[in-house]
C-alpha cells in the first residue's frame, strides 16, 4: 500500500499559481498607502503639532503631551478613514518575533454607548506584560510589568485593522527586554562619535547617518508537504532526510527563470511591502532548488530594521495564499546551501556625502580612508563579539559550511584599498599626502592609486566585505533580528571613532596640518589591521582557520562558548561606553541565548527521538518483516536460501541500523536528562552542545534506512520532492 505521502506530492504537483490582485495605477500611487508618513502627517495634523513631530523625529527634540494628544487625534482620523478598528505597539522581544497587544478604539461615551477614541498617553506608552517574555532573570514571573514606548522615528502602519506603533520593550526597573532599544542607543552613539570627525571637513554637517541595506534569503517548501514533516513545522529544519540525487551542483537555479507560482508569491509580496512604505526592489532565485533572495533599496537603520520584521511577517502570511511555506531557518536542508541575511552597512552625512565611498577630491578620499580604517579598527577588536552577535543554534548549521562566511570575522578589503593602506603606513611620519580623486589628480604622492567605487572584487567566502561604498556583514542568520548585529557593529565603531579623535585632537595640537594630523594618526592603526583581520583569501579553507589563530582572531566555533565573548572585559567596557548595554543587560542577554540555544536542541532533539520511534522505525520493522516473508517462502518453495543474498544482508543491515537506532535514542535521552539537571545556564548550554552533534550520528542510520525501504512504504516526503515542487 502506498504511503499518504506520494499522494500528496502528487497534489503538490497538480497545483497552480493564484492570480494577484494589483492595484490600479504606478507602483509610485499606491507606494506608502499604509503609513502614516508625512504627506499624511500634512493632512491629518495641525500645523503647529506637525512642526513639533518632525523636530522630534529630525532633531531628537521631545514632544509634550499636548502634541502627543495632537498627534494621536490626526492618527486616529487617519485609521479611522482607513477602516480600522484596534492599535497596538509593535515591539520586537527578545524571541526574533514580534509582538503586538490589540485594543479596540473605543471608551464609554458616558450615556450607554461607545465612542472612537484614542489619545496621546495610548500613543506614547502602554503596559504589555513582561513576565512572559524572555528576560534573562532581570523580571522574575510574578513581576509582570513592563513598558512599550513609542518610536516617533520609524512611521506608524496599518495591518489589517489594526494601527500599528513601533515601540521599545523596557522593563518596570528600565532595562532593555527589546532589540530597538539598543540599536537607537548604538545608532546615536555612532552620529555622536562620527560628528566631530564629519565637522572637521565639513563644518556644515550637522548629523550622520546609519544606514542599512537587508538581503533576505529563504526557501519555499509546498505546504501539503511541510505538514507531513513533524520536524519541518516543529522545529523549521529537516532533522532526518538523504540528498537528492539532483540539487545544487549544476548551479541552474541560481538566478533562473522563476516559477510562475513562486512569482505570484512574490509579487503579492513585494505589492503588500510597497503599501506599507517598504521599498522592495530585488528578487531572484537563489543556489539552492526552491531558494530565493529579496532585497530593498538601503535605508536608515532602525527603520529598515523594522521593515524586514514587517517583511518577514508578510512573508510567512502571504505564501500561505499561495500554498507555500516560507523557511527562514539557516539551515533548513542538510547538503546544500543555508540561508541568511546580507547586511549591508554604512554611514552617511545629512550633506549627502557617504563616508564609505571615495570622495569625489583628494580630501574627500581621506575623509573616506578615516572612516574605512576606524571600521576595520572596531572589527578587529571586536571581531570575537561581533561573531557572538550572529551566533546562534539555527545559524551555527550554516556557518563554515562552504557556502557561507566561516566562523571567523575577518574583512576583505580587495587589491585596490590593500595597496592603499600599505603604501600609506609606509610613508615617513609628518609627509604631506593627498590620495588621488576620481579625475585621476594625483598630489604629494602619485604613487597611491585612484579609488573608484566598486574598484573591489566581492569575497563570498568574507563575513565583512568592502563592496565599493559599504560594508557586507554577510554572517547575519536569515531568521535573526538584524538589530543584534547591527547594535554591535555600530557600538564597536562609535567606541573607535571617539578614541581616534581623541588622538587626532593630540596630533592636531601640535600645530600639523589637518591631512598629516590625519595621516600620522592612521598609521598606526593601519599597521595594527593590515595583517590582522584583513584577508582577502579563501576563508573556507583549513589553512585559513590555521592562519586565524596565529594572527589572533577568535577560531571558536561552539555557540555556547561564542556567547561568553559579550562578558569579556573590552566588551562590557565597550557597551558601557557608548552607553548601549548596561552590564546587567549584558548579563541578561547571554542568559536568554544560552536559555534558547538549550531549549531549541532541546526540541530538535525529542522531535528527532520521536520521528524516529514512531515513523522510521516502525516503517523500516515493516519492511524487514516483507523481506523475511520473502526469504521465508523462498526456502519452502526452493527448499534453501541460495540467490537471496541481497534480501539477507538487506536484513541483516537494517537490524543493525535500527538497534544504532534505538541505542543512539536512549543514549541521547539520557544526555537531555542529564543536562536539564544542570543549573548553570552555561553549563547546561555546554551540555546542549554535545547534544546538538550527536543528532548528526542519529541522522546517519535513518538516512541510510531511506535508501534502503521500499519509496512506496517511507512516509516522510523526500528531498526531491521538497526541493523541486514549484
Amino acid at each position: 500500500m502506498e504511503s499518504n505521502r506520494l499522494e500528496l506530492v502528487r497534489y503538490s504537483f497538480e497545483k497552480k499559481a493564484l492570480p494577484v490582485e494589483i492595484p490600479e495605477g504606478r507602483t509610485s500611487e499606491y507606494y506608502g498607502e499604509l503609513v502614516f508618513d508625512r504627506p499624511k502627517m500634512r493632512k491629518y495634523l495641525k500645523p503647529e503639532v506637525l512642526k513639533a513631530l518632525l523636530d522630534c523625529i529630525d532633531n531628537s527634540k521631545p514632544l509634550d503631551r499636548k502634541t502627543a494628544d495632537g498627534v494621536a487625534r490626526g492618527m486616529k482620523e487617519w485609521a479611522l478613514d482607513n477602516h480600522v478598528t484596534h492599535v497596538t505597539h509593535w515591539f520586537q522581544p527578545l524571541t526574533e518575533g514580534t509582538a503586538e497587544k490589540h485594543d479596540a478604539l473605543i471608551d464609554y461615551d458616558g450615556e450607554g454607548g461607545v465612542i472612537e477614541q484614542f489619545d496621546g498617553k495610548s500613543l506614547a506608552q502602554q503596559e504589555p506584560d513582561a513576565s512572559s517574555f524572555p528576560s534573562g532573570g532581570i523580571r522574575a514571573t510574578f513581576e509582570a510589568r513592563g513598558y512599550t514606548a513609542w518610536d516617533p522615528t520609524s512611521p506608524v502602519f496599518i495591518q489589517g485593522d489594526t494601527l500599528c506603533i513601533p515601540t521599545v520593550f523596557i522593563s518596570y526597573t528600565g532595562e532593555a527586554l527589546d532589540y530597538k532599544t539598543p540599536l537607537k542607543k548604538a545608532l546615536k552613539a555612532v552620529t555622536d562619535a562620527a560628528l566631530p570627525i564629519c565637522r572637521l571637513f565639513d563644518p556644515n554637517v550637522n548629523k550622520v547617518f546609519c544606514y542599512l541595506g537587508w538581503e533576505q534569503e529563504y526557501f519555499l517548501v509546498d505546504e501539503a508537504l511541510y505538514a507531513a514533516r513533524p520536524d519541518l513545522m516543529i522545529t523549521g529544519r529537516t532533522l532526518m532526510g538523504h540528498m537528492s540525487s539532483k540539487n545544487q551542483q549544476l548551479d541552474d537555479h541560481y538566478f533562473g527563470a522563476i516559477p510562475a507560482r513562486v512569482a505570484a508569491f512574490m509579487r503579492e509580496l513585494e505589492v503588500a511591502g510597497h503599501r506599507l512604505g517598504i521599498p522592495l526592489k530585488t528578487r531572484h532565485n537563489e543556489v539552492a532548488p526552491n531558494q530565493f533572495e529579496l532585497a530593498p533599496i538601503y535605508g536608515e537603520c532602525n527603520l529598515s530594521n523594522d521593515q524586514n520584521q514587517m517583511v518577514m511577517n508578510l512573508m510567512n502570511t502571504i505564501a500561505r495564499k499561495h500554498g507555500f511555506v516560507v523557511l527562514l531557518h539557516e539551515k533548513p536542508f542538510e547538503g546544500i546551501n543555508g540561508s541568511g541575511k546580507h547586511n549591508n552597512w554604512s554611514l552617511g552625512t545629512d550633506t549627502g556625502i557617504p563616508l564609505l565611498a571615495p570622495g569625489k577630491d583628494a580630501m574627500g578620499n581621506l575623509q573616506f580612508v578615516t572612516f574605512f580604517v576606524n571600521v576595520l579598527a572596531a572589527v578587529q577588536k571586536h571581531n570575537a563579539l561581533l561573531k557572538a552577535s550572529i551566533a546562534s543554534a539555527t545559524n551555527a548549521h550554516r556557518l563554515g559550511a562552504n557556502e557561507a562566511p566561516p566562523a571567523i570575522v575577518s574583512a576583505f578589503l580587495g587589491r585596490t584599498m590593500t595597496q592603499v593602506l600599505r603604501k600609506l603606513v609606509d610613508l615617513p611620519s609628518g609627509t604631506p599626502v593627498e590620495i588621488a580623486g576620481k579625475e585621476g589628480r594625483g598630489v604629494g604622492l602619485e604613487e597611491i592609486p585612484e579609488i573608484f567605487v566598486d574598484n573591489t572584487d566581492r569575497n563570498r567566502t568574507s563575513p565583512f566585505a568592502f563592496t565599493g561604498n559599504r560594508f557586507e556583514f554577510r554572517a547575519v542568520g536569515s531568521s535573526a533580528n538584524c538589530g543584534e548585529a547591527m547594535a554591535t557593529l555600530n557600538a564597536a565603531v562609535a567606541q573607535q571613532l571617539t578614541a581616534f579623535k581623541k588622538d587626532l585632537d593630540a596630533e592636531l595640537a601640535k600645530g600639523k596640518d589637518l591631512s598629516i594630523a590625519l595621516i600620522d594618526t592612521l598609521k598606526p592603526v593601519i599597521s595594527s589591521i593590515l595583517d590582522v583581520v584583513c584577508f582577502d583569501g579563501n576563508g573556507y579553507t583549513e589553512e585559513w582557520k590555521k592562519e586565524a589563530e596565529r594572527r589572533g582572531l577568535d577560531t571558536e566555533t561552539n555557540v555556547p562558548k561564542m556567547i561568553r565573548a559579550y562578558l569579556a572585559p573590552e566588551a562590557l567596557g565597550m557597551f558601557a561606553e557608548t552607553g548601549v548595554f548596561s552590564e546587567k543587560e549584558i548579563l541578561a542577554r547571554c542568559d536568554v541565548k544560552w536559555e534558547t540555544y538549550c531549549k531549541k536542541v532541546q526540541i530538535e532533539s525529542r522531535v528527532m527521538a520521536r520521528m524516529a520511534a514512531n515513523h522510521i522505525v516502525p516503517t523500516a520493522i515493516e519492511y524487514k518483516t516483507r523481506l523475511l516473508k520473502e526469504l521465508s517462502l523462498s526456502k519452502e518453495v526452493f527448499g534453501r536460501l541460495e540467490g537471496c543474498d541481497t534480501e539477507r544482508n538487506l536484513v541483516m543491515e537494517m537490524s543493525a541500523l535500527i538497534e544504532e537506532i534505538r541505542t543512539r535514542v536512549d543514549a541521547m535521552h539520557k544526555a537531555r536528562k542529564a543536562a536539564n539537571g544542570i543549573e548553570d545556564d552555561y553549563g547546561r548550554a555546554l551540555a546542549y552542545h554535545g547534544i546538538a552533534e550527536s543528532l548528526n550520528a542519529l541522522r546517519k542510520p535513518i538516512d541510510r534506512l531511506e535508501e534502503i525501504v521500499d519509496n512506496r512504504l517511507w512516509p516522510l516526503p523526500k528531498y526531491r520532492e521538497l526541493l523541486f515542487i514549484s
